[in-house]
């Protein structure tokens, strides 16, 4: 039976400082890449995020079940999350971090065309359809009809505009891996813990092959590490869990356009990145396109039931 409830004010609140949270970390990372590589940051805080979550196991005695089927596909998401991130911090050495955040918030539409493919559940309707060709649609001008005033952008920005969409290309995948193997009946701290360990062996190694392993430990880089390892990678994960353990996915969803809103805000004031037309007149769809693929079914039966009882 499904227990799942509607939003409250509670969860409405904690999806917002969840999509702030979000928001924030690419720009940190960006702020702070003159003393740690984001690849090496993304590393050292997913070792200590894993840590966290094998202790958090060990005190609610969740033993690590790799005999129950997950160790394979928990090895592929693991491989597929540290590919997303390094995708990401490479594309913030080129591009700003509010364009890295628009172009990852893709993922769920690229995560709705594999489920829509692999599960006859999850098939598209015609609202989401639209939803996908709006945000194809504002990814193809956020790309071709760039401005050429944006002179403050580096001018191979474009190539980390691409590889921030192909880090929601690899969260898409992650995605439909955990919908469709046996990690969709695990816990889901076993879950993360196959994440993030595979984003930890995956980035360090990244950062030692590259070049891109060395510190300089200042107080803000500590205060960063902190932030990623315990705020972003450790609480705020087991949060967006905890969440869709109790209320309903799709509206839950609705709200991850906030997250690149919020990351364009926080760009903007605190990196004084600028905000090109063309890409804000890309993103607009695109974020549209995120709100109707996730929340297209939730909305069209709210939408229903309003009429119903109108």
């Amino acid at each position: 039976m499904n227990t799942r409830q509607a939003l409250d004010s509670h969860a409405i609140t904690l999806m917002v400082v969840l999509c702030a949270t979000w928001g924030l970390q690419q720009v940190v990372l960006k702020a702070t890449a003159a003393d740690i590589a984001p690849v090496m940051q993304i590393a050292l805080r997913s070792g200590v995020a894993a840590a966290l979550v094998g202790l958090l196991m060990w005190w609610r005695k969740e033993p690590m079940r790799l005999g129950d089927g997950t160790l394979r596909p928990g090895v592929v998401v693991g491989l597929l999350f540290g590919l997303e991130f390094l995708l990401v911090a490479e594309g913030l050495r080129h591009s700003s971090a509010s364009h890295i955040l628009v172009f990852l918030y893709t993922a769920p539409i690229f995560a709705a065309l594999g489920l829509h493919w692999k599960l006859p559940a999850e098939r598209l309707g015609a609202v989401q359809w639209l939803g996908i060709v709006l945000a194809f649609g504002g990814i193809a001008y956020a790309f071709l009809g760039r401005s050429t005033m944006a002179g403050a952008l580096p001018d191979n920005a474009l190539w980390g505009d691409f590889l921030g969409l192909l880090g929601g290309v690899a969260w898409a995948a992650t995605t439909v891996v955990v919908r469709c193997s046996s990690l969709s009946r695990a816990p889901a701290t076993q879950t993360l813990l196959y994440q993030l360990i595979g984003a930890f062996v995956l980035l360090l190694a990244g950062a030692f092959l590259t070049g891109q392993a060395r510190i300089n430990l200042t107080p803000h880089i500590w205060a960063s590490l902190a932030f990623h390892s315990v705020v972003v990678s450790f609480a705020s994960y087991l949060a967006w869990f905890w969440l869709l353990r109790h209320y309903l996915a799709s509206p839950l969803g609705v709200f991850s356009f906030l997250t690149p809103l919020f990351g364009i805000v926080f760009g903007a004031w605190l990196l004084s990145e600028p905000i090109e037309a063309s890409f804000l007149l890309g993103a607009i769809p695109v974020l549209i396109g995120i709100v109707l693929v996730s929340g297209g079914g939730w909305l069209l039966r709210y939408q229903g039931f309003n009429q119903k009882y109108r």
